[in-house]
């Protein structure tokens, strides 16, 4: 949005109307994500921030808890992938979160190539790329706040 009136203008975009272009990515992938716990019987509560990470405007990983009154906690995957939803016993942290779809979905996709049903093996593409893509996000300690050690 941002990006498209400064485009149109020809100027860089402020450091407000980037934040503010992020904010509502943010907010779109928020909603993303509570619709799929809904659409899987998950009735969404809070979200557990400082748990939670983002890389705008590829992924977010959400650690959320249900409005149950067990608490139940989950993580959800949103973004420039399909949304996914996964218990809290999966994963210890948001990094474990993301190792834990892309082998979930490498699983899957194994299964829908071999269906054989052209629609179910563009999904499992999409999925595999995707998978990929998490798995280079995985090991990316710079994403995770973690610096490379030095070589002596």
């Amino acid at each position: 949005m941002a990006e498209q009136t400064a485009a149109a203008t020809g100027s860089q975009p402020t450091p407000e109307q980037i934040q503010a272009q992020q904010q509502q990515w943010l907010r779109v992938q928020y909603q993303k994500a509570n619709k799929h716990m809904a659409e899987k019987g998950v009735l969404p509560g809070k979200v557990i921030l400082k748990e939670s990470r983002y890389l705008v405007p590829f992924v977010a990983v959400w650690k959320m808890e249900d409005a149950s009154p067990h608490r139940r906690r989950y993580w959800v995957l949103s973004g420039d992938l399909p949304t996914d939803i996964v218990a809290e016993s999966v994963a210890k942290n948001a990094r474990d979160a993301v190792h834990h779809f892309s082998m979930l979905w490498q699983l899957k996709a194994e299964k829908l190539l071999r269906s054989g049903d052209q629609t179910q093996v563009k999904l499992a593409q999409l999925m595999v790329s995707r998978a990929e893509a998490l798995m280079k996000m995985h090991g990316d300690k710079r994403l995770w706040g973690e610096m490379p050690s030095k070589l002596s």
